[in-house]
């Protein structure tokens, strides 16, 4: 049986992925700026909030770089190989995550 052609979940996650950034990199209403006093309060907890988000859109940001590789290697014609070893990407990993450019041998 051919498999699906991975492209509409792969547009469908890069497009979500883009929303979630839109999200968090969005500027503070208003121009707010965070003060730091002796004790934890508001503006500490703002930070830590920011810092989280920070992170958060890191690891979002990573992912959708990743989408788009696999996008690329669809355009190629080199998806479902592994970029280290060449070699077929498993089906089941291509299924679960069908973002995957690396075989398990090779994920990082």
């Amino acid at each position: 049986m051919p498999t699906p052609d991975p492209r509409p979940e792969l547009h469908a996650k890069a497009d979500a992925l883009r929303a979630q950034l839109a999200d968090l990199t969005r500027p503070a209403e208003g121009g707010a700026t965070i003060g730091f006093g002796k004790r934890i309060g508001e503006g500490t907890i703002q930070a830590i909030q920011q810092m989280e988000d920070a992170s958060a859109a890191q690891a979002i940001h990573t992912t959708l770089l990743e989408v788009e590789h696999a996008l690329e290697k669809l355009d190629a014609g080199t998806y479902g190989l592994c970029d280290v070893c060449h070699q077929p990407i498993g089906e089941a990993r291509l299924e679960f995550r069908p973002w995957s450019t690396r075989c398990v041998l090779h994920a990082r």
